[in-house]
């Protein structure tokens, strides 16, 4: 059975069901259009940051080894995330009005499936190598802490490292993966109701 429908001009000559197709292909680009403003304001970000970071190296000179590792790594994390987060943007950018239904269903497939790579792989070991660095990082201005006060500024930076990670982080991904499903399963639905007419 030939999956390559064109859904668009079967959904013109349906006058009745016309506007249902017009609100999905707007929902599908307003998606498109967030993911590629995410995709571009965490570019910036991230570049900004590690600039950033780098900056305050070169103008401090940190003194301990602990302290450089700590630099390398939390940039090392963002430059890995980016890699890995660009790669989507060719995908979403490809996204447009020109394609047919399946081929809709089809990129729709594919971002969700480098979207969980990105949610469990990459953002695991983002989290993992961001958390080593920052702890290698702050080790030598703690240490000219009182005792209590380093412990203190520790269990703060733990404290908002694991806030990201066991609450915004799961909220966020099942706030993507809601929008995703509900596109995924509208087109799947047109796909289904043309294979049974």
């Amino acid at each position: 059975m030939d999956t390559n429908i064109d859904f668009k001009n079967i959904w013109k000559q349906q006058t009745s069901n016309k506007p249902n197709l017009e609100e999905l292909l707007g929902k599908l680009k307003k998606f498109r259009n967030q993911n590629l403003r995410k995709l571009i304001l965490a570019n910036v970000a991230l570049v900004t940051t590690s600039i950033l970071i780098a900056f305050i190296w070169y103008i401090y000179q940190p003194q301990i080894i602990t302290t450089k590792i700590g630099i390398v790594l939390v940039i090392l994390a963002m430059v890995i995330f980016l890699l890995a987060y660009n790669k989507m943007f060719m995908i979403f950018y490809k996204i447009d009005q020109t394609q047919t239904n399946s081929e809709y269903l089809q990129s729709l497939y594919v971002v969700k499936s480098k979207q969980k790579w990105i949610e469990t792989t990459i953002l695991n070991l983002y989290f993992i190598i961001l958390f080593l660095g920052i702890c290698l990082y702050m080790y030598e201005y703690t240490s000219r802490m009182s005792f209590g006060f380093g412990i203190l500024t520790y269990v703060i930076t733990c404290a908002w490292i694991a806030f990201n990670w066991f609450y915004l982080r799961p909220r966020t991904i099942k706030k993507q993966q809601r929008k995703l499903n509900e596109l995924i399963n509208k087109f799947e639905e047109i796909n289904n109701q043309l294979k049974e007419s």
